[in-house]
C-alpha cells in the first residue's frame, strides 16, 4: 500500500475568488505590469522579433541609429540632441510593442497561476481488483484505474462517473460556486480532477494519465510560449511584411535622391522616416489582439484549444443546438400516462416503470418517480432477474425482458412500433392520433407496449428558458442561422422551434444524422458550430468547424471538440460566437486606424525633409510644423506614443454590437477610419508645439 500523503487542498471557495481576481484584474494591474515590463526587454532577441517582421525592420533601425550615435559621440558631432532623441524614440516604440504582446501573455499566465493552484497533489482511494482499497496519490493514478471519493473529498484526476450520483462543487475550476449533479449513466458523468464531492459518495473510472489531465491541458494552453497564428493573422502578417518591404526600397532610395538635390540626410533621419511609412501601430498590437482574444474566452469559461478557434468562431454562418438543456429547461419530467382504449392504467404505469430500469436518465428516472407515485405500495421497487435492455441514441428504447417471456419496451414511436412488429403484434388506430396530440402541446410522446401489444403514451413535459427566444433574436441579427436538435418527433420538435424561433430542425435525430446535417451545411460553403455533451455528439463535434464540448460532458465528447465551457452552459456557443466577431472587429478596426495612421503622417514627415531643397513642397507642410528636425521628431514621437494608447483596445476588444456588415464597415471607417486620421494631425501638432517650446530642435 502507498503511504498517505496528507495534502493540503484549497478550499473551493478560495479557488473561485482567487480565480475571479484574475479574471477581473485591473489591465495595468501592478504585477501584470512589471511582469510584462521584464518580458518586453527579453523579447528583444532578434531570434524571437524576427516572428514579426514589422517590428524587426523597427529593432535594426533603433540598432543602425543607435551605432551611428555612438560614432557621433566619438567625433563630438553636432545635433546630439536630435540623434539621441531618434534612438530613444525608435527603442521605446520596440519596447512598447513588445510590452502589449508580453501584457496579453502575463494576463493569460496570471489565470493559468489559479489553476496550477488548484492542481494540487491528491489523495486517492484506489480500488483493486479484490475489492480492496489503495490508498494513493494522483501522480500514481493510470488510465482505466477505479477510484472512490465520498463526501468532502478532492476528484483526484479527470474521470466518468461509472456508479452513484453526488453534488459536486466545481467552483475551483468554473468560479461558480453553485454545485453540480454528476451521476452515472447518460451526458452528466463526466468530472475534472481538482473538484470537490459536497455529498453521497461516487466511483470514478480514471480517463486521463499523468500530466494529461483537463487542468494540465489548460495551464499548458494558458501559459504556452508559442502561440499558433490563425489563417487570417498570418495573411495580415504576409500583407505587414509585403508593406514594410515596399517602404523598405522607398526609404533606400530617399538617400540618393536627397543627395541629387543638394540635401544630406542622415541615417537616423531615414531610419525614423522608415519606422514612421511602416504600419508600426497594427504591427505592434497584432499579437496582443490573438492573445487577448483566447484570454477573453478563459475569462468566459471557455477553454479554446486554439486561436484559430475563436477566430472561426467569429464567422459561424450555421449553429446546432441540443433542444433538451439548452433551448429547453431540459430533464424532461413525466408527467402523465395516456393508456390506449380498453388498458389498465396501472398496467401502463408497471409496464413504464419495468421498461424504465434500463433507463439511467433523468427522463427514464423521471417515469420511475410518476409510476410510484401512481402505484403506490405495488410499484416494482426493483428489476427481479431477466434481461435488462439498456437505453442508447441509437435504438432509442430501452427494456426488460423477464424469465417467463414477458418483454417490456418504452421508447420513441417509431422505434417502438418496429418493436411490435418484430413481435407479430399490430399497431392500433388510436395510437398515433394520442401521440400527435401530446406532441402538438410542445410535450414528447413515450410509448410503452409489452410483447407485440401497445399500451399507450408517456407524456413528458418541458418548457423553454427564460428569454431563449430573445437570444436567438441576437444570433439572427448577427446573421446567424439557428437550428435545433432534437430526438423527438417531428410533431413535437416543430411546437418546440415555433415557440423558441428557430430556423429549422431536425426531428428523431441520430448520431449520422447530426453528422449529415454538419457535412451539408459545410458542402454549401457555410461554417457550423455545435455545442454537445454527450459520447453520441462525439463525431458531430469533431466534424463541425467550431465544436463546443461541455466540461460535465464525456471524455470523448471534450476529445471531439476544439473549445470546452467549464460552465456546462448549453447556451455558452452565443457568448463564445461574439467573443469571434469581437476579436475580428477589433484586429479590422485597428487595422484601418493604422493604415490612416499613417497616411495622415506622411503629410508630417515627408515634406519636412524636401522643404529646403524643394520649397514648392511647402503646401503639404499642411500642419504648419515650426522645423523640419521637429516635425520628424514629432512623427516619430506619436508613432511611439500611440502603441500603449491603444493597448486597452487591443486588449479589452473592440465593444460588439449585432448589426449588419454595411453598418459595422460604416462605423469602422467613421470612428476608426477617420480618427486614424484626424487624431495624428492634432497629436503631431502638439508635440510639436512643445518640442518648439524647449528651443533645442
Amino acid at each position: 500500500m502507498s503511504q498517505t500523503i496528507p495534502i493540503q487542498e484549497p478550499s473551493g471557495t478560495e479557488a473561485k475568488l482567487s480565480r475571479r481576481k484574475a479574471r477581473q484584474a485591473a489591465l495595468f494591474e501592478p504585477d501584470l505590469v512589471w511582469t510584462a515590463a521584464k518580458q518586453s526587454i527579453v523579447m528583444l532577441k532578434p531570434w524571437l522579433m524576427v516572428r514579426n517582421p514589422v517590428m524587426f525592420v523597427t529593432e535594426v533601425s533603433a540598432a543602425l541609429s543607435t551605432l551611428v550615435l555612438a560614432l557621433d559621440l566619438q567625433r563630438g558631432a553636432e545635433n546630439l540632441p536630435y540623434t539621441v532623441t531618434v534612438v530613444v524614440v525608435l527603442w521605446l516604440t520596440v519596447l512598447f510593442a513588445n510590452f502589449a504582446e508580453a501584457l496579453a501573455e502575463a494576463r493569460g499566465k496570471a489565470q493559468a497561476e489559479t489553476l496550477r493552484r488548484t492542481r494540487g497533489t491528491t489523495v486517492a482511494r484506489r480500488r483493486r481488483d479484490d475489492a480492496s482499497i489503495d490508498i494513493t496519490t494522483s501522480d500514481d493514478l493510470r488510465i482505466g484505474d477505479v477510484v472512490l471519493v465520498a463526501a468532502g473529498e478532492v476528484i483526484p484526476s479527470d474521470g466518468e462517473v461509472i456508479a452513484g450520483a453526488a453534488m459536486v462543487d466545481e467552483s475551483a475550476i468554473t468560479g461558480e460556486s453553485a454545485p453540480v449533479v454528476r451521476e452515472a449513466g447518460g451526458d452528466r458523468s463526466g468530472v475534472t480532477g481538482g473538484t470537490r464531492v459536497l455529498s453521497d459518495e461516487i466511483t470514478v473510472r480514471i480517463t486521463t494519465g499523468v500530466g494529461e489531465s483537463f487542468l494540465d491541458r489548460m495551464i499548458a494552453l494558458v501559459e504556452g510560449a508559442v502561440r499558433q497564428k490563425t489563417p487570417n493573422e498570418l495573411a495580415l502578417t504576409v500583407t505587414l511584411a509585403g508593406m514594410t518591404l515596399a517602404f523598405l526600397l522607398v526609404t533606400g532610395a530617399i538617400g540618393p535622391m536627397g543627395r541629387y538635390f543638394g540635401v544630406e540626410i542622415p541615417l537616423p533621419t531615414l531610419m525614423a522616416l522608415l519606422v514612421c511609412l511602416i504600419p508600426t501601430t497594427i504591427g505592434a498590437l497584432l499579437a496582443a489582439i490573438g492573445l487577448a482574444g483566447m484570454d477573453r474566452a478563459l475569462s468566459a469559461n471557455v477553454l479554446a484549444k486554439s486561436g484559430k478557434a475563436v477566430e472561426l468562431a467569429g464567422d459561424v454562418d450555421t449553429l446546432l443546438l441540443d433542444k433538451t438543456g439548452t433551448i429547453t429547461m431540459g430533464d424532461r419530467q413525466a408527467t402523465a400516462f395516456h393508456p390506449l382504449p380498453g388498458i389498465d392504467p396501472a398496467l401502463l404505469a408497471e409496464a413504464a416503470m419495468l421498461a424504465s430500469f434500463g433507463d439511467p436518465t433523468p427522463e427514464g428516472k423521471s417515469i420511475l418517480v410518476l409510476g410510484e407515485q401512481l402505484l403506490g405500495a405495488r410499484a416494482p421497487r426493483e428489476r427481479t432477474g431477466g434481461e435488462l435492455i439498456a437505453f442508447s441514441a441509437h435504438t432509442r428504447l430501452s427494456g426488460l425482458n423477464l424469465p417467463d417471456g414477458r418483454k417490456y419496451r418504452k421508447g420513441a414511436g417509431d422505434a417502438v412500433r418496429r418493436f411490435v412488429l418484430e413481435q407479430g403484434g399490430e399497431i392500433p388506430p388510436a395510437l398515433q392520433p394520442m401521440v400527435d396530440s401530446v406532441a402538438r402541446q410542445g410535450a414528447t410522446p413515450i410509448v410503452a407496449a409489452l410483447g407485440g401489444e401497445v399500451l399507450g403514451v408517456i407524456e413528458l413535459s418541458d418548457v423553454l428558458k427564460p428569454g431563449i427566444r430573445d437570444r436567438f433574436e441576437r444570433l439572427s441579427a448577427m446573421g446567424l442561422r439557428v437550428v435545433m436538435v432534437t430526438g423527438d418527433n417531428p410533431l413535437t420538435a416543430a411546437a418546440i422551434a415555433a415557440q423558441a424561433g428557430v430556423d429549422d430542425y431536425i426531428a428523431e435525430a441520430t448520431p449520422e444524422d447530426k453528422l449529415e446535417y454538419i457535412r451539408r451545411e459545410q458542402r454549401g460553403g457555410r461554417l457550423v458550430a455545435m455545442m454537445g455533451d454527450g459520447t453520441n455528439d462525439a463525431p458531430a463535434l469533431a466534424q463541425a468547424d467550431i465544436g463546443v464540448a461541455m466540461s460535465s460532458g464525456t471524455q470523448a465528447a471534450k476529445e471531439a471538440g476544439n473549445m470546452v465551457d467549464l460552465d456546462s452552459d448549453p447556451t455558452k456557443l452565443i457568448e463564445v460566437i461574439e467573443i469571434g466577431k469581437q476579436l475580428l472587429i477589433t484586429r479590422g478596426a485597428l487595422t484601418t486606424f493604422s493604415i490612416a495612421n499613417d497616411v495622415a503622417k506622411y503629410f508630417a514627415i515627408i515634406p519636412a525633409m524636401f522643404v529646403l531643397a524643394l520649397p514648392r513642397l511647402a503646401p503639404l507642410n499642411v500642419m504648419g510644423l515650426s522645423t523640419p528636425q521637429s516635425a520628424i521628431l514629432s512623427a516619430l514621437i506619436f508613432n511611439a506614443i500611440i502603441i500603449p494608447i491603444l493597448i486597452p483596445i487591443a486588449i479589452k476588444g473592440v465593444t460588439y454590437r449585432p448589426l449588419g456588415a454595411d453598418a459595422l464597415l460604416r462605423n469602422n471607417l467613421l470612428i476608426y477610419g477617420l480618427g486614424g486620421i484626424l487624431a495624428p494631425f492634432a497629436g503631431i501638432k502638439l508635440i510639436d508645439l512643445v518640442l518648439g517650446a524647449t528651443q533645442i530642435f
